[in-house]
């Protein structure tokens, strides 16, 4: 079993009140409507935030993670995207209920998102200076050279060399490293009470995806931001995250600490995905050349024709009739620890 560092699980971050939940994601359910069907990205998936803290949100590409994010925004494009059901709750306000100019007021400012791909997500046509100074003339209500100060001023923040010439570069003239660090100092430039981080180390190698993690890490510590990690890498979330939620297929499979993840995995997605990953100790004490990895068989099944019963039961070695009959309930089986899959007692007896 792959045994990863785990974070102390410490909310008591400055001026944080642990037990205070900021966002809450109930029942949210977003489809797009293409000619082939409908394909139901997110499906009645729930989960909460609280202040200060980090949730991590695993799963394969293609499971609704990504897409959880936009809807929280409300940035899914429509049509043919639509947010169709739920309440998305931002410190008790639902946000499915406000205007577009009420929601151009929480977006960047409130709730902010490291997007995936900084080289997409940058205007090419624009300096990065103007770019970071942007959100905060709108939000701030400052002059243009007010912002541009204030945009040094974070890209120093975010430990960008040379900030005051870096800040008049365009895009492409930077580093992917670099790119992210302009990411991460416009999605902070407002102190938002949530800072959304979807794939923030992709595509950069491991020394520049520390610094970023450690930089997400310090800003979250001074200003005691909320952030939701998504990501398919489960290292990253083993030292980062405090709380986990895995998705499959559009549905929350599995939620929990992220010790009690990683030590009783409950779900058969959870301990495959736990099982795919190296185990370096194994390895270099195996008499093989090289040690083999588990793997998850089969393909994730299409989000516009899913089966009747569980979705992983195709994939799942645990896999019994009633796994095909009929998807099960996510019940709480400890503490915090929520399980949607037939067999979860059988698995977490199996891992104790």
């Amino acid at each position: 079993m792959y045994e990863p560092k785990l974070v102390e699980q410490n909310m008591t971050k400055p001026g944080v009140t642990p037990a205070e939940t900021v966002l809450e994601i109930e029942n949210l359910r977003t489809h797009f409507f293409t000619t082939g069907g409908v394909v139901r990205a997110v499906d009645g998936v729930s989960y909460t935030v609280r202040n200060g803290e980090t949730l991590g949100v695993v799963g394969e590409s293609g499971c609704g993670k990504s897409v959880t994010a936009l809807s929280i925004l409300r940035l899914i494009a429509d049509p043919p995207g639509r947010i169709v059901g739920g309440a998305i709750r931002f410190e008790g306000t639902n946000l499915l209920d406000l205007t577009e100019r009420e929601m151009e007021a929480i977006r960047g400012n409130d709730i902010s998102m490291i997007f995936q791909e900084p080289m997409t997500s940058l205007n090419p046509l624009l300096t990065v200076g103007r770019q970071v100074a942007e959100a905060i003339a709108l939000h701030r209500g400052l002059s243009g050279r007010e912002a541009l100060d204030r945009a040094v001023e974070m890209l120093r923040r975010v430990h960008m060399p040379e900030p005051e010439r870096r800040v008049h570069a365009y895009p492409h003239q930077l580093s992917g490293g670099m790119r992210q660090r302009v990411m991460i100092a416009m999605a902070v430039s407002c102190d938002p009470k949530v800072l959304i981080a979807d794939e923030p180390t992709t595509a950069l190698d491991v020394t520049i995806q520390a610094q970023i993690l450690d930089l997400m890490r310090e800003l979250q510590d001074r200003l005691g931001t909320a952030i939701i990690l998504i990501t398919h890498d489960m290292g990253v979330v083993a030292e980062n995250a405090d709380r986990v939620v895995v998705m499959y297929a559009g549905r929350k499979v599995e939620e929990a600490s992220a010790k009690e993840l990683f030590e009783c995995p409950g779900h058969p997605y959870t301990k495959g995905l736990l099982g795919s990953l190296p185990n370096l100790e194994v390895a270099a004490h195996t008499n093989a050349r090289r040690a083999r990895l588990n793997e998850i068989k089969g393909m994730v099944p299409s989000l516009a024709s899913l089966p009747k019963g569980c979705t992983f039961a195709s994939r799942c070695n645990f896999a019994t009739a009633e796994c095909h009959a009929a998807y099960p309930p996510l019940v709480q089986h400890r503490d915090g620890h929520w399980i949607a899959c037939w067999h979860a007692e059988r698995l977490l007896e199996g891992a104790a």
